[in-house]
């Protein structure tokens, strides 16, 4: 990106990865002649319509149109912004990221200065704990031991008005970094303080083990139980989830996950050996939270209370979970007894306890249909229409499979009524487009884009750039490109486009298929071929408008017949 991550390492790197293994660590492919082929991970599907090409170093379903090189595959799966897919892809090859730019123009998108302050936040939490008796105390009494309290580095908040200011904020732009970070407030007169005071401190970590934001417990006394960061440039609290950093360093391999309400509730099942807790921030759960726990593991458990808050809850997660639902993929939900939550629960049971708890969860579908049909005679037929109607839209959220069939099975033997295909949602095209049906110059743009090594044997100034057509500019600029850039590959020509107007088409076109075992070079050259044929008739064209208009010079007249003789020999 100009200004931000110098081309030539997005060259670089593009040409380092490889966009198979890439996708093939998040999505399962399988080889289909000379791509790789899966469902969706965009959209919700049955038939596999997603291609990888090594060839192209392209990723392109033909069901939603998603496509892009491996930084954009990485930016769309993992919620990235563009730098942090660089960063990510870059770590897995082993190289670091250079930076344009000198002090006075650093872009906004380096927020390293954020991170770093973050954790130097959570180290002097971390100090403040072992200075302060009663947090201490506290953790004891809730059976926090000394390595859980390392692992999710948990502090402590004095309850000082400047104390994280007066530590970390040490020039106006650490203030201000703070500031940006949520961890100061504003009162009267414009006086900043510590938004955090008298408080456990957990740190909010992402999927990188960077501190994004915190959450913080009172002891006792007044005010809310739990305050989280706000809102800020890293932490969206409706996508992120407590702990899920620490149970991935728990677990080589995930089957399963227990998504809990609270942070005490997380930490207290990791250290009665069941790391695989994580906690939502305060908020209820999101498609985003849904779509990332499912990407983490096939198994997703929600545990709630069992009094109505924790249904309204339950109901919720079960919405945004329905999208997610692909084969292989399965949601339960575990109600706890009144006046118990999980802290309480595996301290009492222990392990095993809670485990056999977690095995008699609540299948989705279960959950689903006695809730629906809670308060509705469905012994009448009115009854059974009315849970019918009320199934149908939520049944039309899963994606397509065996699940879905299932699901809608069991509406019929319930009701008699079968999910009416009236509410599904309709189904996206998967063939894939005929190149034959491109214009003359958008068939060479295409081969191009799949073969840029064509261009290796064109020199300035190119025929083709006298043909009056649309994408004629387009072509020449891809040409010098290529020149520009020797042994360029499909997805590194595409990054050089990805701020200009041309990209979405160039991307349309690399997606095009061609046909297996096509030569391209004689394609490539049948298409420059027909481009100059077309350059006569549009000399041709224009002699003869100029010879009605006004005559022609000899020279011109022996022109004409010149191109009129071609013509007629073709």
């Amino acid at each position: 990106m100009p200004g931000l991550i110098p081309d030539s390492f997005i060259d670089d790197l593009l040409t380092r990865v490889d966009i198979v293994d890439v996708v093939e660590r998040r999505v399962p492919l399988k080889k289909a002649g000379r791509e790789w082929t899966a469902c969706c991970p965009f959209h919700n599907e049955r038939t596999p319509s997603f291609y990888v090409s090594p060839q192209k170093q392209f990723y392109h379903c033909f069901g939603c149109g998603a496509h892009g090189s491996a930084i954009r595959f990485l930016m769309e799966y993992e919620h990235l912004d563009f730098p942090d897919a660089v960063e990510e892809l870059a770590q897995t090859v082993g190289v670091t990221v250079p930076r344009e730019g000198g002090r006075n123009d650093r872009p906004r998108e380096d927020r390293s200065g954020l991170y770093h302050l973050l954790d130097h936040a959570a180290g002097w939490y971390r100090q403040q704990l072992a200075q302060s008796p009663e947090a201490l105390a506290y953790c004891e009494r809730r059976g926090i031991d000394a390595a859980t309290a390392e692992a999710f580095r948990i502090g402590w908040a004095p309850e000082r008005w400047d104390g994280v200011l007066g530590a970390l904020g040490s020039s106006a732009e650490r203030t201000q970094w703070l500031e940006q970070a949520g961890m100061l407030s504003m009162g009267q007169g414009g006086k900043k303080y510590d938004r955090f005071r008298g408080r456990l401190m957990f740190p909010i970590m992402d999927r990188r083990g960077r501190v994004i934001a915190f959450g913080g417990r009172v002891l006792d006394g007044d005010g809310p139980k739990y305050l989280n960061s706000p809102e800020t440039p890293l932490f969206h609290k409706g996508r992120e989830l407590f702990a899920l950093w620490q149970v991935k360093q728990a677990n080589s391999k995930l089957e399963r996950l227990l998504v809990v309400e609270g942070y005490m509730d997380a930490i207290a099942l990791h250290q009665a050996g069941l790391p695989i807790a994580v906690a939502t921030l305060g908020t209820a759960t999101t498609p985003e939270h849904a779509e990332r726990l499912f990407r983490s593991a096939p198994e997703v458990i929600f545990c709630f209370d069992g009094d109505r808050a924790g249904r309204a809850a339950a109901w919720k997660a079960l919405e945004a979970a329905l999208p997610c639902l692909r084969d292989g993929r399965q949601a339960g939900f575990l109600f706890l007894p009144e006046g118990e939550d999980p802290d309480s629960l595996v301290r009492a049971e222990g392990k095993d306890g809670f485990s056999q708890r977690m095995s008699q969860a609540m299948p989705l579908s279960d959950y689903l249909f006695d809730t629906l049909g809670k308060d509705i005679n469905t012994t009448s037929l009115d009854g059974r229409a009315r849970l019918a109607e009320q199934a149908r839209p939520l049944i039309a959220r899963l994606p397509d499979g065996v699940f879905r069939d299932l699901m809608g099975q069991e509406l019929e033997k319930r009701t008699g009524a079968q999910a009416s295909p009236a509410h599904a949602p309709a189904r996206r095209a998967t063939s894939r487009a005929n190149p034959a049906k491109l214009s003359l110059v958008r068939q060479a743009v295409t081969l191009l884009l799949a073969e840029p090594s064509l261009a290796d044997n064109l020199t300035a100034p190119y025929p083709f750039a006298a043909l009056d057509k649309p994408g004629i500019d387009l072509l020449t600029l891809l040409v010098d490109t290529i020149h520009e850039h020797p042994g360029i590959h499909t997805a590194g020509l595409l990054e050089h486009f990805r701020d200009r107007p041309e990209y979405d088409v160039l991307q349309k076109l690399a997606a095009t298929p061609l046909i297996d075992n096509v030569d391209l070079g004689h394609e490539f050259q049948g298409a420059l071929t027909q481009m100059q044929r077309q350059i006569g008739e549009q000399r041709i064209a224009d002699l003869l408008a100029q010879q009605s208009a006004g005559g022609l010079s000899d020279a011109e007249k022996s022109e004409l017949r010149e191109l009129l003789k071609a013509k007629a020999t073709r």
